[in-house]
């Protein structure tokens, strides 16, 4: 767990998400701001970046698909087209009246777009609202592509979406479930001897045999 800027950022729970969302984070644009990071396991630079044009169709309608441009991509390996969630969709056409002309999150008095830090900073204080420890932006990404893993998603399809240079990267991100952990040791107990019987126990032995004739 990530505390005063050492660790990795927390996992959230399905209840923390829910806590967050509903009692920490107090404005429609951090809502969505961080649902943008949790349902497309996107960097929150990536998500404060985000054109408005690559959101919406000029009616309104969200696109099919979150475009992050390579341009605003860490590294800029690659633009990533990330499938659009119902709920993200919803949510987004919810806040299409508040979005931005040219950035999705504009900065302050509409210049350029929200930082990173100051999203951040408004993070901070939800988490402190709501008692929340070890979160940062980077918890929606590492929820996100955990919870990936865990359904049984391949690696390089996670891979896909996360934008990682190599698998190494990327395994970096995914926390390992204490119960998956004793569940694999438990596995191994059908290869022990323990409790079960002996071959000698179960070949039948002639000379008793022979004793119990006579």
């Amino acid at each position: 767990m990530k505390i005063n800027r050492h660790g990795q950022s927390k996992i959230l729970t399905p209840e923390e998400i829910e806590l967050l969302f509903s009692q920490g984070l107090q404005t429609e644009r951090d809502r969505v701001l961080f649902s943008v990071c949790l349902f497309s396991a996107c960097r929150v630079a990536e998500a404060c970046s985000l054109v408005t044009s690559d959101v919406y169709s000029l009616q309104g309608e969200v696109h099919p698909v979150l475009i992050l441009r390579k341009a605003n991509t860490k590294g800029k390996l690659a633009t990533r087209n990330i499938p659009m969630l119902e709920d993200l969709r919803v949510t987004l056409s919810n806040y299409y009246p508040h979005a931005g002309k040219y950035y999705l999150f504009p900065g302050r008095y509409n210049r350029g777009h929200l930082h990173p830090d100051t999203a951040a900073r408004f993070l901070k204080e939800a988490c402190f609202r709501v008692g929340l420890q070890g979160v940062s932006t980077h918890s929606f990404r590492r929820t996100a592509l955990t919870q990936m893993s865990n359904a049984g998603i391949p690696l390089r399809v996670i891979q896909k979406i996360s934008g990682h240079r190599n698998l190494e990267q990327l395994q970096r991100y995914l926390e390992v479930p204490s119960e998956q952990v004793k569940g694999a040791i438990a596995s191994l107990s059908m290869l022990s001897p323990i409790g079960k019987p002996r071959l000698d126990d179960l070949t039948p032995n002639p000379l008793s045999a022979d004793v119990s004739q006579t």
